[in-house]
């Protein structure tokens, strides 16, 4: 596939960027640059713990109207928490630019925190998205029971939901649909390993419920020419993420992107435009 980040969509907003990840030490003004010529225009900083939502937020901050935090516990760092997290993520989530609760959920691929700890984690931070009402940023992999029966109990309370990075197939789709939730799809729908069936079933997302993400600095889109040289993920790949996906649901990659930037801009409650600069 061609690189379709030489013809910027423009106005571009990454639901999913760890930017506050070490990988972007050494050169983050430079990574928000070239995503800017790109053609994405605002981005939302994942927080993944206590002090990367601190990190998030910090860095909002330098970038009024154009970055904008999450602050919550990825389950990997579930068993890190402690009794002061609850009151730390609760100021988080008290301040202007942190827009959403999470990125939190369930993970048992790996389970690097016991699934019994992540599970109270997980209910903790849907009760702070209750209370705070802001959104949540969800994330699942292979807990998908535990997590849709957490889910369901909570939703109604739930401003608005989005299912961070979905990977999986129609039926789980056509359950978070039922919950009313918000769909992310990134770069693995550029994966020609695992991706087809994301490719099968994306034009089940209704045109009000689809958000585009990167989740930099992982999951770089494999189909990207020329190859590039890093592994790492960048916000300026968004416009090929977009474009995959325009091509899936037989759209053109303008009207999808302006279509995905609106839907961001209510889940978030974000201003209806903002600088490039």
């Amino acid at each position: 596939m061609t690189d379709v980040t030489r013809r910027p969509i423009g106005g571009l907003i990454d639901i999913g960027a760890n930017l506050t990840h070490d990988s972007f030490d050494a050169d983050r003004p430079e990574v928000l640059a070239r995503a800017r010529s790109a053609g994405v225009s605002r981005f939302i900083v994942t927080g993944s713990d206590t002090a990367h939502s601190r990190k998030a937020l910090a860095l909002s901050r330098e970038h009024p109207g154009s970055l904008y935090a999450t602050a919550g516990v990825h389950p990997h760092h579930a068993k890190d928490c402690t009794d002061a997290t609850a009151g730390e993520l609760q100021k988080l989530l008290a301040q202007p630019e942190t827009v959403a609760a999470g990125e939190c959920g369930l993970d048992y691929f790996r389970n690097f925190s016991p699934p019994e700890v992540q599970r109270r984690v997980f209910e903790m931070q849907l009760e702070l998205a209750v209370e705070s009402a802001k959104p949540v940023f969800l994330h699942q992999r292979d807990a998908r029971g535990d997590f849709m029966q957490i889910l369901a109990r909570h939703r109604p309370r739930l401003k608005r939901a989005v299912v961070h990075c979905f990977t999986g197939d129609a039926a789980e789709l056509q359950g978070y649909l039922e919950l009313d939730c918000h769909i992310g799809i990134t770069g693995w729908i550029c994966d020609e390993r695992r991706g087809q069936h994301l490719k099968d079933c994306v034009g089940l997302i209704p045109t009000g419920r689809l958000m585009l993400e990167t989740d930099a600095p992982y999951l770089i889109p494999r189909d990207l020419r020329p190859k590039p040289q890093t592994h790492r993920n960048e916000p300026m790949h968004l416009p090929h993420i977009c474009a995959v996906v325009a091509a899936c649901v037989g759209r053109s990659p303008a009207e999808l992107g302006a279509e995905t930037t609106r839907n961001a801009e209510d889940f978030f409650a974000l201003p209806a435009s903002a600088p490039l600069g």
